[in-house]
């Protein structure tokens, strides 16, 4: 009984995310208390960065980001699971 009632609870919380080649997404970065990550520290903390592009689906859940320069440590392969869609072209912003 108890294992139908929390199938039932995920399934309807579950949402399939699916991303296409040139869409825009921001990376979730997971805070960590007392380290200091892109210039904040503690509750300041971003939760995504970025807009980056996706280059390429690698698999079935994961894809390819263009980094660029900024991100040149971090691995550009990215779960679906850490990512966000970027609403608009953030393209067109002007500084």
């Amino acid at each position: 009984m108890t294992q139908s009632r929390q199938k039932l609870y995920v399934d309807v919380r579950r949402r399939d995310l699916e991303f296409y080649v040139h869409d825009w997404v921001y990376l979730k970065i997971s805070p960590m208390k007392g380290v200091m990550r892109f210039g904040k520290k503690g509750k300041l903390t971003p939760h995504y960065v970025g807009s980056y592009q996706i280059l390429k689906r690698v698999g079935k859940v994961a894809y390819e980001l263009d980094f660029r320069n900024e991100l040149a440590l971090v691995h550009p392969v990215s779960h679906v699971s850490i990512l966000k869609k970027c609403v608009g072209d953030p393209t067109s912003i002007v500084p």
